[in-house]
């Protein structure tokens, strides 16, 4: 080890395994080192953000070498880029990785008797899967040295997560605006993008008529630090149906150009069907308690999931890869082994997606959501798809499911779950251990704090099965589906 800007920098350490949430392992005498910006095989230079008695954590600051199971990045912003950090990796290795993390934790968090996890089901899709993707600007823009060899190039963008402060250069004024996403833990300057592989091309074509546009009038860029300029954001939703919705968002209303730079996105992009404008004057970028002004198309878009329709508006939630989706819910409804007669709760229901797609084989759907806006969307989505015996409630589940509540509606036979990331509230858990549901499916896009919910309700129930999907291909994130069931 050697001393570096006062901190440990551990040279030439063999990465031997994965760890979690994007990391990988290397032991030094004894003592587990987790790395971010390395994979299985690579030898590099890591410089310590933490560093305790018996393990540590730190980043790469330089790859020494290259591990054989890597591949080449097939983006030019990989690296830099806040998406896609496992480009370098083969896609059966993500796979591999993933249905590991998931396992590992279900056992380490959960502490419970588990069946055979199956194995993970793989996208079809591994580039432009995603329905949506939200463009920043910004009049602060982030760039790396200019002009690197094509290894340093390489090593780079390697490393650049672990060091973005380091390859930073001054701007010109000159190149001072940017398109794109958020440099990770650089919040006032924008990666300006010139290919996104997430989306069909078509994401490329609006960013790039927009920026160009925006560059040719002189549009001021937003800034974040001073809340000043006039381009915020860019958000684009494109379904497999075709339809393809644009909210541009503004700082404030300058009517005459926002007129004229929507008519000639819509001159270039023909393909919009929905343009919509958000004014927001607020410091933060949400929009969820803002109204999106419509000025070409019906003001939202269709997309399909199997034989269903539904319905997405501006500010709906909706799983980001449809396809991926449709196999996600497949795999919860088969779980459920509904049968036409049962009582189902959906629990965190958002715009209604799980409920409506297993409601035929249900006998009846209550679906119960916090957000207003998104009780709406899964009421006008089930009318959409002539569903009749769904409902649903917007409030606190804990509050919502009284026992009055249950003598107008039913007790559920099957409850489905799929919370944020954070998972469900402690109070929660009691309630659907007070319940008592014969089966419970539990989706959720984080396995640790699934495991860590799963735990808390085996006093009442067991884990049947167990089902990863990646949705998210090229990230380190995970969907798992579990099914309980009451002991």
């Amino acid at each position: 080890m050697e001393k570096k800007n006062k901190r440990i920098v551990i040279e030439s350490l063999a990465i031997t395994a994965y760890a979690a949430e994007g990391r990988a392992i290397g032991k030094l005498d004894g003592k587990v080192i987790f790395v971010t910006g390395a994979v299985p095989g690579d030898v590099v230079d890591v410089q310590l953000t933490k560093n305790k008695k018996e393990w540590a954590e730190g980043r790469v600051v330089r790859i020494n070498r290259f591990s054989t199971a890597r591949t080449t990045p097939f983006c030019l912003h990989f690296g830099i880029c806040g998406g896609c950090k496992w480009q370098m990796l083969p896609y059966d290795k993500q796979l591999e990785y993933k249905q590991q993390e998931a396992l590992q934790n279900l056992q380490r968090i959960g502490k419970i008797q588990l069946p055979g996890i199956m194995p993970i089901i793989g996208s079809a899709d591994t580039i432009h899967y995603r329905n949506k993707l939200e463009f920043t600007f910004s009049n602060k823009r982030y760039r790396i040295s200019p002009n690197p060899s094509e290894e340093g190039a390489y090593e780079q963008l390697a490393n650049s997560e672990a060091s973005t402060e380091k390859t930073a250069i001054k701007t010109t004024p000159e190149e001072t605006g940017a398109l794109g996403f958020h440099v990770p833990r650089i919040f006032d300057k924008v990666l300006d993008i010139r290919e996104c592989f997430l989306m069909d091309g078509v994401n490329n074509r609006i960013r790039d008529t927009v920026r160009s546009f925006a560059e040719e009038n002189n549009y001021t860029f937003y800034n974040i630090r001073e809340h000043s300029g006039w381009l915020r954001n860019i958000i684009i939703r494109y379904c497999t149906t075709g339809e393809l919705m644009v909210n541009i968002c503004l700082n404030y209303e300058a009517e005459s150009e926002r007129k004229k730079l929507f008519d000639h996105l819509l001159q270039e992009v023909p393909g919009i069907t929905t343009l919509l404008c958000t004014i927001n004057p607020k410091w933060n970028d949400t929009i969820y308690d803002l109204e999106p002004i419509v000025y070409h198309g019906k003001g939202f878009v269709l997309e399909k999931l199997g034989d269903l329709t539904f319905k997405i508006s501006p500010k709906s939630f909706f799983q980001t890869n449809t396809r991926q989706a449709e196999k996600l819910y497949s795999v919860a409804r088969d779980f459920a082994g509904l049968t036409g007669t049962e009582t189902v709760y959906d629990l965190y229901c958002g715009t209604g997606s799980i409920g409506i797609f297993v409601s035929k084989y249900a006998g009846k759907v209550i679906g119960v959501e916090a957000i207003e806006d998104a009780v709406k969307d899964a009421r006008e989505n089930a009318t959409l798809n002539n569903i009749q015996h769904a409902e649903f409630f917007t409030g606190d589940v804990i509050k919502v499911c009284t026992d009055a509540f249950f003598e107008q509606h039913g007790r559920p036979d099957v409850i489905f779950t799929d919370p944020p990331r954070a998972g469900m509230h402690d109070k929660l858990i009691d309630k659907l251990l007070e319940i008592a549901a014969q089966k419970i499916v539990y989706v959720s896009c984080n396995t640790a704090t699934q495991a860590r919910d799963i735990s808390l309700l085996a006093s009442k129930y067991r884990v049947e099965r167990i089902q990863p999907v990646d949705m998210f291909p090229h990230t380190h994130h995970i969907e798992c589906v579990v099914l309980l069931t009451l002991k």
